[in-house]
């Protein structure tokens, strides 16, 4: 499976990059091109890596990975700034990994997020909604789990269908053995393909369900992000500006 033209991206020191642009979305609108990028890991950024961050417009990086996970390599370029959203923190990590540890690395923890911690839709939501103009970057450090969970919600947000939404998230698959392969890193996509089926499910139906009971902008503002803000974190996959 790949990405369709243009969407994905070759910055050199990732391995799972994708612009969120070109998707159909809520009122015959289109997602746009520059607007929100989802990818893994920056921290292994080459110099001309970090170019073509800024070459695309990249003004805002938003990391959801945990304090501790954090190994930056090059600084980033002036104009790129930096919004830490610890998603595991969020969640309470040994919670999150007692509770839900064992479906990990699959799309069934979408719900379980927007079940139990309704703060971690909100600060990503929030984050990219306060963003300066120019294109958001949202990673992780593989750039398939907890990117996909927001990608989730900020498509949802947009009125992406869930068909669309699943099929940009198992883009990540190949890429993540790719990256293993690459950096000498256990590779896991048998087990997590364990996981997903011992569910009896597959990740495309997940997504479709969990994405048939969320109507993500009233979801928002009951976690207690104002309508302002939801609006204008919908009107960011619309606009580099």
């Amino acid at each position: 499976m790949a990405a369709p033209a243009g969407r994905e991206l070759r910055w050199d020191g990732c391995f799972n990059v994708r612009d969120l642009g070109g998707l159909p979305a809520a009122g015959d609108r289109t997602t746009v091109r520059g607007a929100l990028v989802r990818a893994d890991s920056l921290d292994r950024l080459t110099a001309a890596g970090w170019a073509a961050v800024a070459d695309h417009g990249i003004r805002t990086v938003v990391d959801l990975r945990n304090a501790a996970d954090h190994a930056p390599g090059r600084r980033r370029p002036d104009g790129i700034g930096l919004v830490r959203v610890p998603v595991d923190e969020l969640a309470g990590n040994d919670r999150w990994w007692r509770e839900w540890g064992h479906v990990e690395g699959t799309p069934l923890t979408f719900a379980a997020y927007l079940e139990h911690f309704p703060e971690v839709p909100a600060a990503i939501v929030s984050a990219v909604a306060a963003a300066p103009p120019g294109g958001v970057v949202v990673h992780c450090a593989a750039g398939r789990d907890r990117t996909g969970f927001a990608s989730f919600v900020l498509l949802s947000l947009a009125g992406v269908s869930a068909a669309d939404i699943a099929a940009d998230y198992l883009l990540s698959g190949p890429n993540h053995r790719r990256a293993a392969a690459a950096l000498g890193l256990a590779d896991h996509t048998l087990e997590i393909a364990e996981i997903q089926a011992r569910s009896g499910r597959t990740a495309t139906r997940v997504i479709a369900d969990t994405h048939a009971g969320f109507d993500p902008a009233a979801y928002l503002v009951r976690a207690g992000v104002p309508d302002a803000t939801v609006a204008a974190a919908r009107d960011r996959l619309f606009t580099t500006g």
